[in-house]
């Protein structure tokens, strides 16, 4: 992890917290019993939906055990990126990590279900699909790997935007150079659409966009405000061609040294987290679009949608090929027509 001299003094390394997470794999369940707080890490700031989600987690945690059990969050990226911190969640340094799909698809190809181009018709029918047994059964796919997948969490729909003009059929994609989370998925989607993919972490659009090394980037309305990459990028078209959600997942090995009720307990809660997150997330999305419009971005609708998902639609051939992947897509698709 790069990170200022000066922040090396007030934020936790990596090397700490797995040293950290070693002196806690030494506990024994009867440890457990006697209490602590469960390390937790997310990209995002502070206030971020998710964060806060989190936090109402350790909140309800700590209410249910009188104490005993409870989460320590390091938010805004201070252990890392989700890449780094996930690899240290899945040997037990880390317990918990909220990580978007992206680099999960690479785990599990389960995982690039819910990131599918044009498969959810909305945010309601995205979370009508995952909060049930479709969902629970994309989570569960992730034990295999060292992980626990807790619960989703929100994350909108994602939309382009650039620097060079509004985006309103496939053809205005065409030679655009547009930053895309570190996953093969959308890579492939990109280059579908005829631009060209350049994967980068997130906090490096803004500089990226100004010194004009990429032309564009998709994301939420929260993302492409607080980011500031509006300022850089006013054309902000709604595709809304991905709307996946993020995922918060538990080490294995943390989870086997709890019993059965302390299991049952961190499920609940964090089931029960989410419609706060929700709440959160869904006020956080109309303030975005209240400053960016402030702001004077130039937003433009898509009147065909259908020419973006036929264009895409080879991706889902590449990356749906399982019985059990095309059988989760077509129940989500179904309840989707039903809606």
């Amino acid at each position: 992890m790069r990170m200022p001299a000066s922040a090396d003094a007030v934020r936790p390394s990596r090397r700490h917290v797995l040293a950290a997470g070693a002196a806690v794999a030494g506990l024994s369940a009867c440890g457990m019993r006697a209490g602590r707080e469960f390390l937790s890490t997310d990209t995002h700031p502070e206030e971020y939906p998710t964060v806060q989600a989190v936090k109402e987690m350790g909140r309800l945690l700590s209410a249910r055990t009188d104490g005993r059990l409870g989460i320590k969050i390091y938010a805004g990226g201070q252990l890392g990126s989700e890449q780094d911190t996930l690899e240290i969640t899945v040997f037990g340094g880390l317990d918990m990590n909220r990580v978007n799909l992206a680099p999960l698809n690479s785990i599990e190809p389960l995982t690039t279900i819910p990131a599918l181009p044009f498969l959810f018709k909305s945010n309601e029918h995205m979370r009508r699909a995952l909060d049930g047994p479709i969902g629970d059964e994309i989570l569960a796919s992730l034990e295999p790997h060292g992980l626990i997948g807790l619960c989703f969490y929100d994350s909108g729909d994602r939309n382009f935007y650039n620097t060079r003009r509004p985006i309103r059929t496939p053809e205005d994609m065409r030679g655009l150079k547009i930053r895309v989370p570190s996953s093969d998925l959308y890579v492939s989607m990109i280059r579908a659409l005829g631009a060209d993919a350049t994967p980068m972490s997130i906090a490096e659009v803004y500089q990226a966009l100004v010194q004009g090394v990429i032309d564009g980037a998709e994301n939420n309305w929260p993302s492409y405000e607080s980011g500031r990459h509006f300022e850089a990028a006013k054309y902000y078209s709604l595709t809304q061609h991905v709307i996946a959600p993020e995922v918060l997942v538990m080490s294995k090995s943390r989870w086997d040294k709890l019993d059965e009720a302390d299991r049952a307990l961190v499920r609940q809660t964090a089931k029960a987290s989410v419609p706060y997150m929700r709440t959160l997330w869904d006020q956080r999305v109309e303030d975005s679009r209240a400053r960016l419009i402030a702001a004077g971005i130039e937003i433009n609708e898509i009147e065909d949608k259908a020419a973006f998902a036929a264009a895409m639609r080879p991706v889902w051939d590449r990356y749906i090929v399982s019985e059990k992947a095309q059988r989760l897509v077509s129940e989500i698709e179904a309840m989707g027509e039903s809606a």
